[in-house]
């Protein structure tokens, strides 16, 4: 149950509904799955209709507008029932289709519960505005918090990353993934943000320039440079990022860096209608204080580079959006030299974007039209204007062994500049990235740990798709790829690892055939490099080549469909994951190949050096830079950008690719599906079709199918042991982890606490379905609530017995106190005591015995002071000695370990060499191996498409029985759970009085903190063995990548013999089954009206225990009265005996008084504790009478439902005998006896 102050807050609303609410809505739902159905609908995706006539597998349905359709029970969906309305976790509905799927997420969305769990995975819907769920407040809910206690969230997510890679010691990623649009920048920047506020070693003392702040002030920084507007998000990342936020063995942020990729320089010169250039652009123009000093106007149409489409975006302001750029260089550390460089770069690119060209009279030759604009940009970048124009009309070219001049046309002019202006754009984000990284970055020996978030653009389908989209696209295809693997096909094979029998799963998202079409040999990536290096080629011979080699031989590829509406005209199409996608190939080669005019970079290079564009640049060699290296002596060196073997843009961007591939695979990751709710970019509008072709997309039904299918949660047999031991104490004594754990489990199963269906026991883990775990907790945290209550009723019972013994003891003392003082007052009246007590004040010798006493106890006191001094000082200095002895042995161990890790270091390097020759050998040898393999796999579909017909038959009749099954096996599992959920219902009306719930949270609490710091303990002491072992499995994955081909052979094989004996099993169960349905059918109808009418018993119980509570309460207002009777008694009494002292002449008749008063004492004190005795017997009592109460409504309703069946019986008799109508027949109710 949440904490009450969570719900205080204002975003709860948008997290979890109200269970008032909850409840009203499902009773006010007017459909159920027993009489309505959903329909396919081309507007709503699925409508609810009612069953108007059934015959068979044929249905007449009665759709919502009252017309008639007739359809088939395949065509149509079921409902969930009503408990399902709005479920946090989809995996747990009883119905698994698309349908049901949709409805849940269009339902939360309309009340803005925009988080959903989808099995292991979580789905968001963006809102398209701002929600109150981002707030510190809510950030604190989720930290430490178990993904079943709260809420689904982006922070319960990123909480989950931040424990696994505390206690998995492993390196996290969170791929935050979807199409543009759909709101995955927005949830990057609230990810990090969230591991800046968790990782932060002073949290209440956050300076501006602090570490967190500068990680959470990069995004906006990168923001303003990185992104621009598309039709489909006004913010859209127009490149991709993996931001790796770095911890420290204790978990405390360390530093980040960030990596980019696929940068769409073309942006810069040319923005298609509906979309806007960078928004640093627009940023700039709103400050006048910068468009004075770097000489722009007023109107940013004056620029044509970046006023080619929109100029304004609705709901962002780019003068604030500037404020908080400006900023962000200040955290981050820019100096205003730096800062005023960028600004100055990107003013610049506006003014050479201007520059006209015109063609000389009866020549080819370019000249400049007009200087204004060519001159205010080589003022900016520092440059001198003549040189520049001229590189660029007449570059230096070298032919032969001479350099030349050649002179340029308009066409060509105006290409050079587009492309120098993209060049210095893409090369300034690269700087800022580096610039950005050299602020977060930290020392080596903190970063022991990362997690990395990536955010890159999703997938795209534009009227006009050409080079980049076909880049973002195929990015897309590999995490689909990656997520799959990573979801279905490691989980089955561990299946296969731990011995568990699992039938193999084909989910059909396999997207291996699109990505060969892209990057293998032949394939498009291929052929457009290669064609860049044919002389003469063009883009259509490009496109002609494709089709020639692809056209009607791949399946993924096909010829483009005539335009439609805004589409522009397409040369191919390729089959996506998410859809089908027409390409335009005009200026493919250009932009694979990205020439530069080398004469403009020499211009450019000679900048001043202590500026961003000389950095920019310095790398960079021309011809003529190499060339005078060559003269010199010096090795020839590479120029960036290009190689010997004429490096393309594509290949470098399939480098980083690969990169990115091989990050992700070292890391545990963690996906979160961004979803877009319509086209209109309107809040709480869904677009059905939509959003279920991005469900299906991107795998969201499948990856809750497997969910359902498979085991997701897992545990070790020691964790499980340690854990659960409570729950079997004796099977747990076992010493082997693994026997244990299976007795616990026989134990559990026997005891019908678990059902052998929902684990599987492994060689290793114990596995589980989905919502186990959760089970196995409720039955811990009960046995834990027996345990302490137990404990406090024995402490209880201690506690009485010494009040008890505290009391008898009072009660022996005061009668030898009464004598004391009355032979006191009796000693005080007598004369020579009187005269002894004047004359003892008198006598020295009293006083001088009284001050050697004092001398002595004070010699005494010095003495033991002295003693204790002395062994404090011994104890001190053995202490001193052990230290001494221990920074000794810790100073050579140190030594050792530091020698150890230099060992370490070098057979690191050593075998980081052999992995890098390895890699070479494998690649050779994947080449070879793919050639055998297409002869194999020849081979094998020859012999696959005799087998497949043999066993098409039994196949199709397998699965039919296999879906039957699975129904029945989810209408079993929902009366279980039905019936389960009312019997926790009844126990917790019966224990509603108990209050312990606090106090055994408290002591669970303790209890993890106990394990987590055990844990955390046992870690540091197996570091240096986890930084071994991961060497080893690192070598040991080459070896289990080279058996995986033929494991997946042999699975193929195993995969014919499961089906036919899944066949045979499924006719067995499938007669089972449906005896036991029946039979739970009748025990479920009994059992719903016992438990409605055990509910109204339970009602009047409660009633009935209120009012003995209120009868206890006056008792207890009577119990204090008498109390309060005593102690002002007891005043008296006090009172009395001062004035019996002080009146020494009245001593006999105040004795008698003193003597009645202390009777009325301990008469009124014998009143009180009969008074107690009958108060705790009463209590008794009325919990004895509240048992029986109960026990009275159980006898009561079995009396109540054997009358019945008697009324009933009797009826049937009477109409047998009489055809007349029968008398109504009254059933006395049996809660009118127990009133």
């Amino acid at each position: 149950m949440a904490n009450i102050d969570f719900m205080m807050d204002p975003g709860w609303k948008y997290l979890r509904q109200a269970q008032d609410e909850a409840l009203k809505e499902q009773a006010a739902r007017r459909f159920d799955n027993k009489t309505h159905a959903w329909v396919p609908d081309p507007a709503e995706g699925f409508v609810t209709a009612s069953i108007a006539v059934q015959e068979g597998d044929n249905l007449t349905m009665t759709m919502p507008d009252g017309q008639q359709k007739k359809t088939t029970r395949a065509e149509v969906q079921e409902i969930n029932p009503a408990k399902f309305e709005k479920t946090e976790d989809m995996s747990n509905l009883t119905f698994l289709n698309e349908a049901s799927v949709l409805h849940n997420l269009r339902q939360r969305y309309y009340s803005m519960m925009i988080y959903t769990y989808s099995g292991l995975f979580c789905v968001f819907i963006n809102p398209y505005k701002m929600l109150p769920i981002y707030t510190d407040s809510v950030a604190s809910m989720y930290v430490n918090k178990r993904r079943a206690e709260m809420p689904p969230h982006l922070f319960a997510v990123s909480d989950e990353a931040f424990r696994n890679m505390m206690s998995d010691k492993e390196n996290q990623s969170m791929l935050i993934t979807g199409e543009s649009g759909a709101g995955k920048t927005e949830n990057t920047k609230k990810v990090i943000a969230y591991f800046a506020m968790i990782g932060s070693g002073n949290k209440d003392q956050k300076s501006e320039s602090s570490l967190e702040n500068q990680v959470v002030q990069a995004n906006p920084a990168i923001e303003a440079f990185g992104n621009g507007a598309t039709t489909r998000n006004y913010n859209s990342s127009r490149y991709g990022k993996f931001i790796r936020i770095h911890f420290d063995r204790k978990g405390r942020l360390v530093g980040g860096d960030i990596e980019h990729y696929l940068l769409e320089k073309s942006r810069v010169i040319k923005q298609a209608p509906g979309e806007r250039s960078y928004h640093i652009f627009y940023q700039i123009m709103t400050q006048k204080a910068l468009r004075e000093r770097y000489g722009l106007s007023d109107n940013i149409r004056d620029y044509k580079f970046v006023s080619q489409a929109e100029i304004t975006v609705p709901g962002m302001n780019d003068t604030e959006e500037w404020g908080i750029t400006d900023t962000a260089f200040n955290v981050m550390g820019f100096s205003e030299r730096e800062k005023d460089d960028l600004y100055k770069l990107c003013s610049a690119i506006m003014h050479i974007g201007n520059s006209t060209f015109k063609q000389k009279p009866r020549d080819e030759q370019a000249e400049v039209d007009d200087m204004k604009s060519p001159t205010a940009a080589c003022k900016l970048l520092g440059i001198d204007t003549d040189q520049f124009l001229n590189a660029l009309t007449r570059p230096r070219i070298k032919v032969g062994m001479e350099w030349v001049n050649k002179g340029q046309n308009v066409q060509q002019v105006d290409w050079a500049v587009g492309a120098l202006s993209k060049a210095i754009y893409a090369r300034m984000f690269h700087w800022l990235i580096k610039r950005v990284n050299k602020t977060l970055q930290a020392n080596s020996d903190d970063m022991v740990y990362y997690i990395g978030v990536l955010d890159i653009a999703g997938f795209e389908i534009f009227d006009r798709n050409s080079f980049e989209q076909l880049w973002i696209n195929f990015v897309n295809e590999k995490l689909q790829q990656f997520f799959n693997h990573h979801m279905f096909v490691l989980e089955q094979e561990e299946y296969q690892r731990e011995g568990i029998e699992w039938t193999f799963i084909d989910f059909g998202l396999d997207l291996q055939s699109c990505i060969e079409l892209i990057e293998k040999p032949l394939g498009i990536v291929s052929m457009l490099d290669e064609e860049c290096i044919v002389p003469k080629a063009t883009d259509m011979t490009y496109v002609d080549k494709l089709l020639t080699q692809h056209l009607g031989k791949h399946p993924n590829f096909q010829k483009a469909k005539p335009p439609k509406g805004k589409q522009a005209d397409a040369h191919f199409s390729i089959m996506h994951y998410a859809g089908t996608v027409r390409y335009n190939a005009e200026q493919w080669l250009d932009k694979n190949k990205d020439p530069l005019n080398d004469s403009a970079v020499a211009i450019l290079k000679t900048s001043d050096k202590e500026g961003v564009l000389y950095q920019l640049w310095e790398e960079y060699q021309t011809d003529v830079d190499r060339e005078e290296s060559e003269k010199r002596g010096k090795a020839a060196a590479k120029k960036k950008g290009k190689s010997a073997s004429f490096l393309t843009v594509s290949t470098m961007y399939r480098e980083s690719l690969t990169s990115l591939m091989t990050m992700l695979h070292t890391t545990h990751p963690h996906f979160i599906r961004c979803i877009i709710p319509n086209e209109k970019k309107t809040s709480g509008l869904i677009d059905a079709p939509l959003v279920l072709n991005q469900l299906t997309c991107n795998g969201v039904l499948e990856g809750i199918r497997i969910c359902r299918k498979g085991f997701p949660n897992r545990m070790m047999f020691a964790d499980f042991r340690f854990r659960y031991a409570i729950l079997a104490a004796d099977e747990a004594a076992e010493k082997d982890a693994a026997k244990a754990s299976k007795a616990m489990l026989r134990k559990l199963s026997k005891s019908n606490q678990l059902n052998v269906d929902t684990f599987k026991v492994g060689t290793t883990k114990v596995f589980f379905r989905a919502g186990m775990l959760a089970r196995l907790e409720e039955l811990r945290d009960e046995a834990l609530s027996a345990v302490i209550l137990k404990f406090q009723c024995s402490v209880r019972h201690y506690l009485a017995q010494v009040e008890y013994k505290r009391r008898l003891d009072r009660e022996d003392a005061y009668p030898i106190i009464q004598e004391n003082v009355r032979a006191w007052i009796k000693l005080r009246s007598w004369p020579w005591y009187r005269l002894f007590s004047r004359l003892k004040p008198m006598l020295k010798g009293m006083k001088s015995n009284a001050e050697i006493e004092a001398l002595e106890k004070k010699c005494k006191e010095l003495e033991e002071n002295h003693k204790r001094e002395e062994e404090a000082r011994k104890k001190y200095a053995d202490e001193l000695r052990a230290k001494i002895e221990q920074y000794e042995e810790t100073k050579a161990a140190l030594e050792r370990d530091r020698m150890l890790l230099d060992k370490r270091n070098k057979e690191i390097e050593e075998l980081n060499r052999n992995l890098k020759s390895e890699s070479e050998s494998n690649y050779e040898n994947a080449k070879k191996a793919a050639e055998l393999e297409k002869l194999r796999e020849k081979e094998r579909k020859e012999w696959d498409e005799k087998e497949r017909r043999m066993q098409m038959e039994a196949e199709n009749e397998a699965n039919n029985h296999k879906t039957q099954t699975e129904k029945l096996k989810d209408q079993i599992a929902s009366m279980q759970t039905d019936y389960e959920k009312l019997s926790v219902q009844r126990k917790a009306q019966e224990q509603m009085n108990a209050e312990l719930v606090d106090e055994v949270a408290a002591l669970k609490n303790k209890a993890e903190r106990a394990e987590e710091q055990k844990k955390k303990l046992v870690e540091d002491l197996d570091a240096m063995d986890d930084k071994l072992a991961a060497e080893k499995r690192a070598n040991n994955e080459h070896v289990k990548h080279n058996k995986k081909l033929e494991a997946q052979l042999k699975a193929t094989q195993t995969q014919l013999t499961l089906a036919l004996k899944e066949k045979h099993d499924n006719d067995v169960d499938c007669k089972r089954r449906e005896s036991e349905i029946g039979e739970l059918k009748l025990k479920a109808q009994g059992d719903a009206n016992l438990i409605s009418k055990l509910q109204a018993m339970l009602r009047r119980c409660i009633s009935r225990i209120e009012e003995l509570e209120e009868d206890l309460l006056e008792e207890r207002k009577l119990r204090m009265k008498a109390e309060r009777q005593f102690n002002e008694l007891r005043t008296e009494f006090d009172q009395l005996t001062e004035q019996m002292a002080e009146a020494s002449g009245q001593l006999t008749a105040e004795a008698h008084i003193n003597k009645v008063r202390a009777e009325e004492v301990s008469m009124l004190r014998r009143d009180l504790q009969k008074r107690n005795l009958n108060h705790e017997a009463y209590i008794s009592d009325l919990c004895s009478m509240q048992y029986a109460t109960v026990n009275n409504l159980r006898n009561l309703s079995q009396q109540s439902a054997t009358l019945e069946t008697d009324a009933l019986r009797i009826l049937d008799h009477r109409r047998a005998i009489s055809k007349q109508p029968l008398p109504r027949v009254y059933v006395e109710d049996p809660d009118s006896d127990s009133e």
